[in-house]
């Protein structure tokens, strides 16, 4: 089947209610299912083996992801973020595309390659032209579906392949068709190029659910977007939840009141407790929903769910109130495994590497596939499942410091030194030692106002919730720690600044 199946049944079931919404225009089903049909014959007629997205969200992202799906031509949406030298070498990595966007840089990037390039604004109109008909051939979808090259946080990016199948599995496995209301919308304000973007927007077109697109976040951009767009549901990463609920606090804007704002879900890096703490005080009639999920895995595996939220809210029981801190338990269509070492299953909390399978699990990258012979994923994130089946990560497999040979997760350091009240952020990384291989570094950011906590305090909190061997070797405070824009904390940076 083809991805481009989901507009089709939303169009043929409601062709004249309102699809998408950005900036100022609205696109209704049919009109949204008519342009990605334009789209499929200009692909067809560029002999591209990509279709490239070079830009923000905007309608010619949606109706380039679904009209590529109907030209079987891979779609391929980039960081524009990137710099020069880095976006460069990724396009020459799909020549010959047709590329989207930003024709200038596009141009000025690309010399000596064979691209096609279109602005937004003429891609659009083209497809707007270009009408294909109603019985006209598409491709059946049994290829590649969409190229994403992953962020790079650790290495070098690797393209990785979703294919037609597993972005259906995932979506016609945990979304009703056509179960929103006419009023519900959704706005999504994560880049295009994220696979949570991409999920975003398959799964509110398969519920016909109204997309409202933010371009460019802000948090003033997000509240009046969702304000006067009476918006329903919600997709934030942790860095824009904190600073949404940070200009709600300020009262900035007002006594910002959001009564048709029902689900916010979050994900994509790591939500401090007390902000989702915070987050449910201040939308008390909002539900929080945490999810799990990677490129390779067509996004969410597990998630944490909003009556989960509120019950591990309002817990004075340890381990039920800790529960905020997991990401729930996997999804009914997929399994999860914690492995250690030696490849063997782990005993619920004992730590491990998440391994994830399931017909939405792709795990293929254009270079190999990572799956092993029984479909499994190594996820490289590192993690554990506790008695009840819930999942809690604990950073990246190859985050680990290995110190004197016994392996620490930096993310229980972290969530230590969080309970300081002076500290707004902390980060442990591996730092050399001619002693240890391996030790330990932090780098710390205060809350403003709040004088920076000598060392001793802090390795004697460390020392006395953890052990002496978590205790950090080095210590510095800085501004603000380094993060992508999804909100995933860029390690190999901090290390970098430690090591300087």
């Amino acid at each position: 089947m083809n991805l481009a199946l989901l507009l089709e049944m939303a169009a043929e079931a409601a062709p004249d209610r309102i699809a998408l919404v950005c900036e100022g225009e609205r696109w209704t089903y049919a009109e949204l299912l008519a342009a990605a049909r334009g789209a499929a014959g200009i692909i067809s007629s560029a002999k591209v083996d990509h279709v490239a997205l070079l830009d923000e969200s905007s309608a010619a992202a949606v109706i380039a992801l679904f009209g590529a799906a109907l030209a079987g031509v891979p779609y391929c949406p980039l960081n524009y973020r990137l710099a020069d030298a880095d976006l460069a070498a990724l396009l020459a990595r799909i020549a010959p595309a047709l590329v989207v966007g930003d024709t200038v840089r596009a141009g000025r990037l690309t010399a000596g390659q064979v691209h096609t390039c279109l602005t937004r604004e003429g891609f659009i109109a083209h497809a707007r032209q270009n009408l294909g008909a109603d019985d006209a051939e598409y491709d059946e979808g049994e290829g590649i579906a969409i190229q994403l090259f992953t962020s790079g946080t650790t290495a070098a990016p690797k393209a990785a392949i979703l294919r037609h199948a597993n972005l259906l599995a995932y979506i016609l496995g945990t979304v009703e068709f056509a179960g929103a209301e006419e009023s519900d919308a959704a706005l999504v304000s994560v880049p295009p190029y994220h696979i949570a973007g991409i999920s975003a927007l398959l799964s509110s077109i398969y519920a016909q659910r109204r997309i409202v697109l933010l371009p460019a976040f802000s948090p003033e951009a997000w509240l009046a977007l969702a304000s006067a767009e009476a918006v329903s549901n919600a997709f934030v990463v942790p860095t824009m939840l904190s600073r949404i609920i940070g200009l709600m606090k300020s009262g900035a804007m007002g006594a910002t009141h959001l009564p048709h704002l029902r689900a916010i879900a979050y994900g994509g890096g790591k939500m401090p407790t007390e902000l989702i703490h915070q987050a449910l005080d201040l939308l008390p009639d909002t539900g929080f929903t945490n999810a799990y999920g990677l490129t390779e895995t067509s996004s969410t595996v597990a998630l944490l769910g909003p009556v989960e939220h509120r019950a591990a809210h309002a817990a004075s029981d340890p381990a039920q109130r800790a529960r905020l801190g997991s990401v729930g338990k996997p999804l009914p269509t997929v399994e999860i495994e914690i492995r250690g070492e030696d490849g063997e299953c782990c005993a619920p909390g004992a730590p491990g590497e998440i391994y994830v399978r399931g017909d939405q699990v792709s795990g293929e990258y254009k270079e190999r596939s990572a799956l092993d012979a029984a479909g499994w994923f190594p996820t490289r994130d590192a993690g554990y499942l506790d008695a009840e089946g819930y999942l809690f990560l604990s950073g990246r497999a190859d985050d680990v410091i290995v110190r004197g040979g016994e392996n620490i997760s930096p993310g229980e350091i972290e969530d230590v030194l969080l309970t300081h009240p002076a500290l707004a952020d902390a980060c442990a990384v591996a730092v050399p030692t001619a002693e240890w291989g391996e030790g330990i570094g932090i780098a710390l950011v205060c809350r403003p106002g709040h004088a920076a906590p000598c060392e001793d305090e802090l390795k004697d909190l460390i020392r006395a919730r953890l052990r002496s061997s978590r205790v950090p070797d080095t210590v510095r405070f800085v501004a603000e720690l380094p993060y992508n824009e999804m909100g995933k904390l860029l390690r190999r940076e901090v290390k970098a600044l430690l090591a300087g």
